[in-house]
């Protein structure tokens, strides 16, 4: 079983820079792939980026590469999601999501944290 909490959202300007942090506990979390998704509005749920715990590897959705930066603290088990250059269009609740590593589905969430984006 796993825990998550999201953290740190909050009203930035376009161009701006905020960090997210999902704080992770459970019995089974170090084996798992801790992810961010997001939903905005009227939209269906979207992936953000990946990381497995063990070894650190990290994915990202198109849409986000290059500005987002998905990582892990093992001392604090704590995953984060550094976001620059933040657009409009990145404005959403953000939800931490874990899983085993061999199962497809993402079966634990945390409660979600809004991220406003200005124009």
């Amino acid at each position: 079983q796993v825990q998550l909490v999201e953290s740190g959202g909050g009203l930035v300007q376009a161009g701006g820079s905020l960090r997210l942090s999902c704080a992770v506990s459970g019995r089974t979390f170090s084996n798992s792939v801790i992810a961010w998704f997001r939903q905005a509005i009227g939209k269906e749920r979207e992936f953000v980026a990946n990381i497995r715990w063990r070894g650190g590897s990290a994915a990202y959705a198109d849409s986000v590469k290059g500005r987002f930066t998905i990582s892990r603290d093992n001392a604090k088990n704590t995953v984060y999601l550094q976001m620059n250059s933040l657009k409009p269009e990145d404005t959403a609740v953000y939800y931490c999501a874990a899983r085993e590593p061999t199962i497809g589905s993402y079966d634990y969430w945390g409660q979600g944290t809004q991220v406003t984006v200005s124009s």
